[in-house]
């Protein structure tokens, strides 16, 4: 379908268009006296150079009463982390709609690792059900926060669902906001806490056909770098998940199956493997983990391209996914 578009496979035109602007923005600031843009790591994460200066912190280290938080559990780069969360010890409230699966996932961890796992069946995006969360977890000793619930929305803004449009930015911002909010007092009165907001790179340029999620996620990827430098030698740190194409239930939530068309299969990136990437970040002190190649090629093209292109390529793009 994108073939149709382009003379050479979307994924390659990114590459080369991230390669040709990196070169051009290395050599603007070679005349100039300034640092070249960071350059793409096999780690994960983009150049440390970006991380210089911050306050290296950890996870702090699972006790019998304090929790590690994850939304958006149910499914995808959720139920990944809170695997890997209860692989390091990690007892774990678990939070989205689907008790049943919840319930599934609690029991199994709680087998296979030994920890404790709650449930709590809450629709986010629900302000009085979010309020009632948000005061519990206030109240509790909350070792880390994973804020990873999610979704999106295709199309000319204007043939949306309003309603839907205004759900996707209560749960993608403002549910975002909130619970950070009450947890980070408690953190930082104990010097000790770790927060991962999953942001996207569809959060560093325009996504015309995918308005509100583009601008969602704007909202998370600044909110996450933000706080990660305010909280620099507090002993709470927050990490930035900026994911490209990853295998989840991301697409069918969207009503977009046809997005699973537009990346060739070996670009995407396993919900373990975001997931194992994100948690190593955090406890590193991270601020930003983009897993992935064709991630990393979205990053450096949405951050140091023109934004122009990017929103004329994406245009093309995203009024063909469904």
């Amino acid at each position: 379908m994108t073939q149709r578009l382009f003379p050479i496979p979307l994924s390659d035109l990114l590459a080369r268009r991230a390669r040709l602007l990196g070169g051009g923005l290395a050599t603007w600031a070679a005349r100039r006296d300034l640092p070249p843009p960071p350059a793409p790591s096999p780690n994960g994460h983009l150049d440390a150079r970006e991380d210089q200066g911050a306050d290296r912190m950890s996870l702090p280290p699972p006790t019998s009463r304090n929790r590690a938080v994850v939304t958006g559990a149910s499914s995808g780069i959720g139920t990944a982390l809170a695997e890997h969360l209860a692989a390091r010890g990690h007892s774990l409230i678990l939070i989205a709609r689907r008790e049943d699966r919840l319930r599934e996932l609690a029991d199994r961890l709680a087998q296979r690792h030994r920890v404790e796992a709650e449930v709590y069946a809450c629709d986010l995006g629900d302000r009085d059900a979010r309020a009632k969360l948000v005061a519990d977890l206030a109240a509790r000793d909350i070792a880390v926060l994973c804020n990873n619930a999610g979704f999106a929305t295709y199309g000319p803004l204007s043939t949306l669902d309003a309603q839907r449009e205004g759900l996707q930015v209560e749960l993608d911002v403002v549910a975002v906001h909130e619970l950070t909010l009450a947890v980070l007092p408690g953190m930082l009165e104990r010097k000790a806490g770790a927060i991962l907001i999953t942001g996207s790179t569809a959060g560093n340029q325009p996504g015309p056909n995918n308005t509100t999620y583009a601008a969602s996620k704007a909202f998370a990827n600044t909110f996450a770098e933000s706080l990660h430098a305010e909280l620099a030698g507090t002993g709470v740190g927050c990490t930035l998940l900026a994911p490209g194409p990853v295998k989840t239930e991301f697409t069918h939530a969207a009503e977009a199956p046809g997005l699973d068309r537009l990346v060739p299969g070996p670009l995407w990136v396993s919900a373990d493997a975001a997931a194992r990437q994100a948690i190593t970040g955090m406890a590193k002190g991270k601020r930003r983990v983009v897993p992935g190649p064709f991630a990393k090629a979205q990053t450096l093209s949405g951050l140091y391209g023109p934004r122009w292109i990017s929103a004329s390529v994406l245009r093309a793009v995203y009024r063909r996914v469904k």
